[in-house]
């Protein structure tokens, strides 16, 4: 486990300065209910947020609440779902998912971790995507591939498994930052710290960063 007093002063000044770079970073999924983000949260598994907010477009509009899920003929769902990937496990998560919504919540998306991980297809990163993003509760720290990638690359984490991986970040990181910090990072995957070629030059936490697995030539063409 990371959690040295070097990790801890690092992880603050890593804060800031994604904070001074990314102020306005949100989830990159649309949605306009707990229900909607829970969805586009499980169709986005090995898929891009782009390709699912194209799918939950129509998808939103035909299903509206969780009875619809549960009530959805498999083959039905899967059809609309079906370029998100992996599209038959998807639809019989969100089916039956809604179904345990239905029966034990009400029909409302659960508001604590602890109950949010009883439901079918639904992981501490899934509960903290939408627990944090939906209702502003910080249950945990979104670890998804950008990261743990960057995460590991800053030293903040040794760990690949991402529930290990969130365990040290929640040990460094202030308990109001984990939201933010997670949009924040993920974005700076998606621009700067990518998994091939990590554009160093570019990156603003570059002078403190020990670039733990990179090649010193990264990003250089």
């Amino acid at each position: 486990m990371v959690g040295s007093a070097d990790a801890k002063r690092r992880a603050t000044r890593v804060v800031r300065l994604l904070a001074q770079e990314y102020a306005d970073a949100v989830c990159a999924l649309n949605f306009r209910s707990p229900l909607e983000l829970l969805v586009a949260t499980i169709l986005s598994a090995q898929c891009t947020d782009a390709r699912v907010n194209l799918v939950t477009k129509d998808l939103f509009r035909k299903y509206r609440t969780a009875v619809d899920y549960a009530r959805a003929e498999a083959a039905e769902l899967e059809n609309d779902i079906k370029s998100t990937g992996f599209y038959r496990n998807k639809a019989k998560n969100i089916r039956s998912c809604c179904r345990k919504l239905v029966d034990e919540f009400g029909g409302k998306v659960p508001r604590t971790l602890d109950e949010m991980i009883t439901l079918p297809g639904v992981g501490r990163k899934t509960a903290n995507v939408v627990l944090g993003t939906a209702y502003g509760t910080a249950s945990g720290v979104v670890v998804d591939t950008h990261v743990g990638r960057i995460a590991r690359r800053l030293g903040l984490t040794k760990e690949k498994d991402p529930v290990k991986a969130e365990r040290d970040l929640m040990a460094v990181l202030p308990n109001k930052e984990w939201v933010d910090f997670s949009h924040r990072l993920i974005h700076h995957g998606r621009r700067v710290c990518t998994a091939r070629k990590p554009d160093c030059e570019a990156c603003n936490l570059a002078e403190l960063c020990p670039r733990i697995g990179v090649n010193q030539l990264a990003g250089k063409s």
